[in-house]
């Protein structure tokens, strides 16, 4: 059994400040268990009440017969931790904390619910909230929450999990899903997550035979492996999540701080990690339980083609628009499957999408020969009809109904979906088929690319390879110099370059190595050197250099005064190639994260950047590079050569690992730029930051 079971299943449950008052939250929470098919054990706890709503009551946990599955706590904040320990002291291991007051109003709240940690550390108990909503499991009759929900409308029993931070953001969850037709399976909202947060949620959804289909939503998230080892559990099971992180901006960011008490994390960065891990990011909740709803009656689309039918030319264009618009495909039928359709259907035009006209004279069933003929015809993952009113047809409709049912019966891992405004006989009738019905074709589309996604991101999701702590860092300065006699130890590829300290030593250096040199200001208080003029090209001779040793210094004394100048570095000067961006940065959530994009000026002009969780491997790093856009310049651009990509996957996969080894102690790693070339690749420009 899963540790969070008796959670949502208990087989009896405490109420602890019940009331008789249904407007109470604790009269409304009782009432909600009593009255809504619920058939364990109730036990509410009353200290002045022998009687509550028709049941007995008992004065404390200490007094009850048996000691509860779970216990719900609806008191005032600051009889919440009396509470919580006689749970503690009754043997209650499972307890839901509804009462608000604590860490989300600050002060004494932040205290407070400090307190309830240690307690369930000691006893070794689990908790959600506080401050949290409660949960649900609608086939079994559990409704443990007291959501003013449900006074209007209850989510009937299905296959979809649910797990919110915020107990509103649920509820309006349950709503849409419960008026979408969405069955729920188990839902929780986990408040101030104290102790269970979303991401052990998910890790039981995961298990959860009930559950084929999670939706979550994240405020913020405090234990990154944890998230990721629940994403990647839910992935193995091929259970599709869709999830939502709010405070995408700076300013939802920081609202989401205040609300919950919890940082939110870098929005890319958790975009990369939902994507890795299989999960699938929806911008609203409309998006979230329309994909939701595919997901739990229909199969993933096993490839990105979709066909398209339709008894409008017009509408079937704008569902093609949308496909491509939603990173699918729509392959055009060969000239064979073409003829075929028109000897089913004369009128019918186009080769993806395929318009049958309205022309049809009561002919449903070739639809079913059509769509075969398609199917046979090109690799498709889904097919989507546009049937306009004919979803309101009762009489009319069971041909059609038939026609679409065979379909599915010889194509069982395609997905299905109907477009049409309909009657809910008929729509019930296709979903229990397998086919999901909706009214509008864009969210029709929408949710069959996030279906297919959904599909792809499973198939490639992996755990990140697990590196030990290495050896302490021989980094005698965070430096240019430093920083690449560091990486260079490493593998990673570095020109020759000299430090130099007068004006005669650059001039002897330059002349030792080469001309053209390039000169750059040294120093640990300089990260950016071309902020200052810290930075000359192409010098040529000896005189040159000594000047230009001179100017640096000058330069870097104006523009920072207080800075410890380590003198000049000269290294070749190169040119050609492709200039790009590596970095790591540690992220405080999930740790470090790989970045890789064009380098010099066009990393901040074009922000054409990606991310991936250090450790990389070959592949992985391969997957980072295709993933920008720019990334094309590698591959030989307008007659260019092809440069050499192997050593900027060689040179990602050395960062990343001492990123991933030194986790503890480096901040961030850049290299700006590291050029590309046709033979190999250098790291122009590093820098090193050290954990304070």
């Amino acid at each position: 059994m899963h540790a969070l079971e008796k959670m949502f299943r208990p087989k009896s449950v405490a109420v602890i400040g019940a009331s008789g008052d249904p407007d109470k939250l604790g009269g409304r929470t009782l009432f909600h268990i009593k009255e809504l098919g619920y058939k364990g054990r109730i036990y509410p706890i009353n200290v002045s009440s022998k009687e509550v709503q028709g049941l007995p009551a008992w004065p404390s946990v200490a007094d009850l017969p048996e000691v509860p599955d779970s216990a719900l706590i609806v008191l005032p904040a600051p009889l919440v931790e009396q509470a919580l320990e006689a749970c503690a002291a009754k043997g209650i291991l499972h307890v839901q904390v509804l009462s608000s007051g604590f860490a989300e109003e600050g002060g004494e709240g932040v205290a407070m619910q400090e307190r309830l940690v240690g307690i369930v550390r000691r006893n070794k108990m689990r908790i959600t909230g506080p401050n949290a909503l409660g949960s649900i499991s609608p086939p079994d009759g559990f409704f443990g929450t007291f959501s003013s929900l449900l006074a209007t409308a209850r989510p009937g029993p299905g296959k979809v999990g649910v797990a919110t931070q915020s107990g509103a953001y649920g509820s309006h969850i349950y709503a849409v899903a419960g008026f979408r037709g969405v069955g729920i399976s188990r839902a929780i909202a986990t408040g101030n997550e104290a102790d269970i947060d979303v991401a052990a949620c998910i890790d039981y959804l995961a298990e959860d035979p009930g559950t084929s289909v999670i939706c979550a939503s994240l405020e913020g998230c405090k234990d990154g492996d944890r998230l990721r080892r629940a994403l990647l559990k839910a992935a193995a099971a091929r259970k599709p999540v869709i999830i939502m992180k709010v405070g995408s901006t700076a300013e939802g960011a920081a609202a989401a701080a205040t609300h919950t008490g919890s940082l939110a994390g870098e929005d890319r960065i958790i975009d990369t990690v939902f994507r890795e891990c299989g999960a699938w990011r929806a911008s609203s909740i409309e998006e979230m339980i329309d994909i939701a709803y595919v997901c739990s009656i229909a199969p993933l689309p096993p490839s990105p083609g979709v066909g398209i039918l339709s008894v409008s030319g017009g509408l079937g264009v704008l569902m093609a628009d949308a496909v491509i618009g939603a990173g699918l495909t729509v392959p055009p039928m060969s000239a064979e499957v073409l003829r075929r359709i028109v000897e089913i259907q004369p009128a019918a035009g186009g080769r993806n999408p395929i318009d049958t006209t309205a022309q049809l004279n009561g002919r449903m069933h070739i639809f079913e020969s059509i769509s075969q003929a398609m199917m046979e015809g090109a690799e498709l993952g889904s097919v989507v009809f546009y049937l306009a009113h004919l979803g309101r047809n009762v009489l009319r409709f069971p041909p059609l109904e038939k026609a679409l049912a065979g379909l599915r019966e010889n194509f069982p891992d395609r997905l299905v979906v109907a477009v049409m405004t309909h009657v809910d006989e008929i729509r019930l009738k296709l979903e229990s088929l397998g086919i999901p019905v909706f009214e509008d074709p864009t969210r029709a589309v929408r949710a069959i690319a996030g279906a297919a996604h959904v599909r792809s991101l499973q198939l490639a999701a992996e755990a990140v390879p697990d590196i030990a702590r290495g050896a302490p860092l021989d980094l005698v300065s965070t430096n240019e110099a430093g920083a690449k006699q560091l990486l260079a130890k490493a593998g990673v590829p570095v020109l020759p370059e000299r430090v130099c300290t007068t004006a005669q030593n650059a001039a002897s250096a330059a002349a030792a190595m080469g001309f053209p040199v390039v000169m750059k200001i040294l120093s640990d208080d300089i990260p950016h050197k071309t902020e200052i003029g810290g930075v000359l090209l192409n010098v040529v001779d000896a005189a040159a250099a000594a000047a230009g040793f001179e100017e640096l210094m000058r330069r870097a004394r104006a523009a920072k005064p207080q800075a410890r100048l380590d003198g000049v570095l000269i290294a070749p000067m190169v040119s050609g190639g492709v200039e790009t961006i590596i970095g790591v940065q540690r992220d405080p959530v999930f740790g470090p994260m790989v970045m890789f994009g064009l380098g010099g000026v066009s990393v901040e002009l074009f922000n054409d950047v990606a991310f991936a969780t250090a450790p990389l491997t070959p592949a992985r790093a391969e997957a980072l590079i295709a993933s920008v856009r720019g990334a094309r310049l590698l591959d030989g651009w307008r007659g260019a050569p092809p440069l050499a990509k192997a050593a900027l996957v060689s040179t990602l996969c050395m960062i990343s690992q001492i990123a991933a080894a030194h986790r503890d102690v480096i901040e961030s790693i850049e290299i700006n730029p590291f050029l590309v070339m046709a033979d190999g690749g250098y790291a122009l420009d590093a820098l090193i930051a050290i954990r304070g």
